[in-house]
């Protein structure tokens, strides 16, 4: 029985989908990228998921696109096969989708390059353990990034430091990433993972549904006219206003002592 190439396990509401082609820096192939988009898919819709962590096996996160096996990944809205339009694909398999609300974060370390740094930046939230390196490497084979690199990075890190990274196509280290907003936090050699889902526990410990309008307002707000944009978000935040759940976390609020007294994520106070 051949090694399955992503792995999928849930903990509770929280998921890890694991890149697991170790033997070449996780490098994306065609069946690992359907593998990826099967995952985020079934993820997408599993209501009894909430948190998801995207992470490498073995010592990096992910080197991209495999360019050995480069004919088996098919382009984004193949003209050959119109489905792909529909399931909003990209060459590494789920980078144009856009409707997943839920919380995603990245577990990074070792080399996240090339593709592995567009499919880092698809994610919410990166986590880095001090030995990770960034960088679109793919520069000096004349591959362009076609996974959102070109559209992600310059909302994530600003216009000049995403330039910086895809013209030189140079390595920056986890303190620089972290000083240029790409990650969050920066951990021990070997902590990413645990990091990660102990953050993917305390959102998962949250209601959820004004966290995902606000990530969807978010999400659909960038780009559009300010007016517009608050439109967007008045009419998705108003659909939590009166909800169940807002009503219960009013009646924890007006219940509490003081803000020392404030609920621990996932409490029943």
């Amino acid at each position: 029985m051949s090694t399955p190439k992503v792995l999928y396990q849930q903990d509770g509401p929280v998921v890890t989908i694991m890149i697991n082609r170790p033997e070449v820096r996780n490098a994306v192939d065609g069946e690992t990228a359907r593998l990826l988009y099967e995952a985020w898919v079934r993820f997408r819709d599993d209501p009894t998921a909430s948190v998801a962590i995207l992470a490498g096996a073995g010592l990096s996160f992910s080197a991209g696109a495999d360019l050995t096996a480069l004919d088996t990944l098919s382009p984004p809205d193949n003209p050959h096969d119109p489905d792909t339009v529909y399931r909003g694909t990209g060459y590494l398999g789920f980078t144009r989708l856009t409707d997943i609300f839920k919380p995603t974060i990245a577990a990074v370390q070792g080399y996240c390059v090339a593709g592995g740094l567009e499919m880092a930046a698809w994610c919410d939230i990166r986590i880095a353990s001090r030995d990770a390196r960034f960088g679109c490497l793919e520069r000096r084979w004349n591959v362009p990034l076609v996974d959102g690199g070109t559209q992600r990075l310059p909302r994530i890190v600003g216009w000049g430091r995403a330039m910086d990274l895809i013209l030189t196509g140079r390595l920056i280290d986890a303190e620089t990433a972290l000083a240029w907003g790409l990650v969050t936090a920066v951990v021990e050699p070997g902590d990413h993972l645990a990091a990660a889902r102990r953050l993917a526990e305390q959102l998962a410990g949250y209601p959820q549904g004004a966290m995902r309008t606000d990530k969807q307002a978010a999400v659909r707000g960038w780009g559009l006219p300010l007016e517009e944009a608050l439109r967007t978000e008045t009419a998705l935040g108003m659909t939590q206003i009166r909800s169940p759940e807002t009503a219960e976390g009013i009646r924890r609020f007006r219940s509490r002592k003081g803000r020392g007294d404030a609920p621990k994520p996932g409490s029943d106070r």
